[in-house]
């Protein structure tokens, strides 16, 4: 399947059954990256998922790419360029409709999937934007508030389930920052699973095989 001109460059493997509406996975790369990152994953899903992995728009030195800049300020405080995190998700929010125009994709079975920024800008669009999402898999990132649209706290999230996970030594997203997450998600009412693995900034096998095991078990029991 040939991936098609929309908002975001990307890549695309296609679910087993093309004639059907896949579950679909949008993969969401961190900082510095890109879209091969989190598709290297794509071979350990079941081939009936649409896996699409997005490349950040801000391209850095070195063939990297960002969601949005961000930096250490003198003093030590993290600057991050909120304007520039907001434009990225209001352009996630139109990617996820192109792909449902123009790919198999399931809109009742839509997962984003994503690691570091990719995971802040997945808490941002789901919460601003649930009807567009149905599962969330969120990796060391955390809730940015400043990212969610005004009102979010009245959207109907009866439908929105999500996996939240982070390394205990991550010395580039401080576990800490993600800790909040379950009591906040708790808070509006959300489904969510919140775990932390022994590791940095990063995904391990054992965290990986949770995810599968959970996104099977979220669709099963959708049902």
């Amino acid at each position: 399947m040939t991936a098609k001109n929309l908002c975001l460059e990307h890549i695309v493997r296609p679910p087993s059954r093309i004639s059907e509406k896949a579950p679909t996975l949008i993969m969401l790369h961190g900082y510095g990256s890109n879209e091969q990152d989190l598709f290297s994953f794509a071979p350990e899903f079941d081939d009936s998922y649409l896996i699409v992995s997005a490349r950040a728009p801000l391209s850095m030195q070195g063939g990297g790419h960002a969601w949005y800049e961000i930096g250490i300020e003198p003093g030590g405080t993290k600057f991050v360029n909120d304007g520039q995190a907001l434009k990225s998700r209001d352009l996630i929010a139109r990617f996820i409709d192109e792909v449902i125009a123009d790919y198999p994709a399931n809109p009742e079975q839509l997962v984003l999937f994503g690691f570091s920024q990719g995971a802040i800008l997945s808490y941002a669009v789901s919460l601003s934007f649930p009807q567009k999402v149905s599962r969330v898999v969120a990796m060391s990132g955390y809730v940015h508030e400043e990212l969610l649209e005004e009102g979010y706290e009245k959207n109907d999230f009866s439908h929105l389930r999500m996996y939240c996970s982070h390394g205990s030594v991550d010395q580039v997203v401080p576990v800490a920052w993600d800790r909040k997450t379950k009591p906040f998600l708790d808070s509006l009412n959300i489904e969510n699973h919140y775990s932390e693995f022994p590791v940095g900034h990063g995904v391990c096998p054992q965290n990986f095989a949770e995810i599968k095991t959970w996104l099977d078990k979220s669709f099963k029991t959708s049902q």
